[in-house]
Parts: C-alpha cells; structure tokens; sequence
C-alpha cells in the first residue's frame, strides 16, 4: 500500500508542478505568466499577474510538499484550495475537458482529498518524523480548509464578473 500511496502523491506532483510551471515559465507548452495573466483577468481573476503567481506558487509548494510526503494534510489542503478555484473558472462549461470543463481540476482536488484520507505512506518524510497525521477527520479537515481558502478568490471573481456585466464588458 505504501508504494501506491508514494506513487499517487508523486503523480500529482509531477501535474501540480507542471501546471504550475507552465502558468509561471511557459515550460511544457504553457502560455507563461503574462498571457496566462491576461486569460485570468478575462475570468474574473484580477489583477491577472499576482493571482497567476499566486495559483502557481500554490501549485508548487503543494508539488513539493506531496513529494516529500511532508505535512500532507497541509499540502493536500493547498491542492484542493487551488483547484477549487481552477474549478470555479471551467464550472459554466459543464464537467468533461474536452468541452473547456473543469475535470481535470476536479479529479486533482480529489486525489489530494485522497491523499488527506490515506496519508502519505511508509515512504514520506511525514511518517520518518512521526508526523503521518491522516484518516477521515485529517481528510476531511483539508477539504474544509481547501474550500474555505478557495472562498474569497471564488468571490472576488464573480463580483469582478457581475461588475463586468452591469458596466456592459464582455464576460
């Protein structure tokens, strides 16, 4: 089990990192931060540069935190805070990617609730130091404290939206 487990969390690493490095460096075929910036202001997130840096900083302490297996619950939490919000951009255009939706954000958040459940396994700096804190109260924790961090981003969009629609902008 402990081997599934460190496999899970070092794949959502590798998507974590890689989706925070293509908002940031425009690595992997990403637009990078100014273009990226640009697409987020146009769905609410405003201003587009620091909330860009702000998912993908999110994204990649989540990354490195997942693959240490150091404070999952913690690292799990900041995964389905950013995904949450990665979500609510997507959420109008129904579930499946291949239609704009928000699959891939939700199946990411999901594996990061998982991982909260479960913890990190054998393998994982948590469990060397004594820290494997997991289960469904830890899992269930994250998850209440990734949608409450997702909160006001998740707002301040659709405030920015509404204030779009009532000034006569285009959405």
């Amino acid at each position: 089990m402990s081997t599934g487990l460190l496999v899970l969390r070092l794949l959502l690493a590798g998507l974590l990192f890689g989706h925070a490095v293509q908002k940031l460096f425009g690595w992997f075929g990403g637009s990078g931060l100014a273009a990226t910036a640009t697409v987020f202001a146009s769905w609410g997130f405003r201003p587009g540069v620091p909330m860009v840096l702000m998912a993908g900083t999110c994204e990649l302490v989540a990354a490195g935190l997942l693959a240490l297996g150091l404070v999952v619950p913690l690292a799990a939490a900041i995964a389905i805070g950013t995904m949450t919000v990665a979500v609510s951009a997507n959420f109008a255009k129904g579930f499946w990617a291949h239609l704009g939706g928000y699959e891939v954000a939700f199946v990411y958040a999901g594996m990061a609730f998982v991982v909260a459940l479960t913890g990190p396994g054998r393998f994982s700096v948590d469990r060397a130091a004594g820290l494997d804190r997991h289960g469904v109260g830890w899992g269930f924790l994250a998850l209440a404290a990734g949608l409450l961090a997702a909160a006001p981003p998740v707002l301040a969009r659709r405030r920015n939206l509404a204030a779009d629609r009532s000034s006569g902008q285009p959405d």
